[in-house]
């Protein structure tokens, strides 16, 4: 059976991969900081016939990501996919306003902690000579926005280190590439919506398919890269409602 690592699992865009990928008979580590989440998950996989094991992970931590890594291995004995899809907003606040710890902490979550799970994906991918991740970046990855200084850059990193790390695994037959959501109805965008409804809407509006996208969708291009695009390596694709066409 072929295992895939799916990464921010307990939830949203998450949730709606990990269900997608084992719906395509693959055996699914969901990983989550919220680990009743990642519990949640598992069980709707499970209803459904798939196969799926959940695990707390704190994405930012060595040992969390080693563990998961781990875990995957002894309980399907291989890793082909990697979707790592964990990331944090953070408060939105102007570059001269922003705390030092509110940058800190989405830089380490969705930077350094997209960052870990390629390091350990990659140790295990190039022994076995082949294998695919997706890293999630944003729309956020490619403009910018106001107010989201720290979010901006993580996801411009995360962009980055894609293309870096495709470079790197290309010859040895793995593919790393990156997909960049717009608004998605998610937890995250709710909770924006609370702290700022005028830019939410502003940016809603500007995507000429005038909607949010859905979880769903997004899942649907996670569980492609990795499983149908074997000529496609160190990509960055909108999946954002032609909000980047403009």
């Amino acid at each position: 059976m072929k295992a895939a690592i799916i990464t921010g699992g307990g939830a949203g865009i998450g949730r709606a991969a990990a269900l997608r990928f084992a719906r395509d008979g693959i055996g699914v580590t969901v990983a989550d900081i919220d680990g009743a989440g990642a519990e949640e998950t598992v069980s709707s996989i499970e209803k459904a016939g798939g196969k799926a094991v959940a695990i707390r992970t704190d994405v930012s931590k060595d040992d969390d990501v080693a563990a998961m890594v781990d875990k995957t291995l002894s309980t399907f004995g291989s890793l082909d996919y990697a979707f790592n899809n964990a990331g944090i907003e953070g408060h939105q606040e102007p570059v001269h306003a922003l705390a030092r710890a509110d940058w800190e902490r989405v830089i380490v979550i969705n930077l350094t902690g997209t960052w870990l799970c390629m390091k350990y994906e990659l140790t295990v991918m190039r022994e076995r000579g082949s294998g695919a991740i997706v890293n999630n970046a944003s729309i956020a990855g490619l403009v910018g926005f106001t107010s989201l200084s720290h979010y901006v850059a993580s996801k411009h990193g995360v962009i980055g280190l894609t293309r870096a790390a495709a470079l790197e695994a290309g010859p040895l037959g793995i593919r790393v590439n990156a997909l960049c959501p717009g608004v998605i109805e998610t937890a995250m965008v709710k909770r924006a919506k609370e702290e700022n409804p005028e830019m939410i809407k502003a940016v809603t509006a500007a995507h000429p398919l005038h909607r949010v996208g859905q979880p769903e969708e997004v899942a649907e291009l996670a569980w492609w890269l990795c499983t149908g695009a074997p000529f496609m390596t160190g990509c960055a694709i909108p999946i954002d409602g032609g909000y980047t066409a403009q």
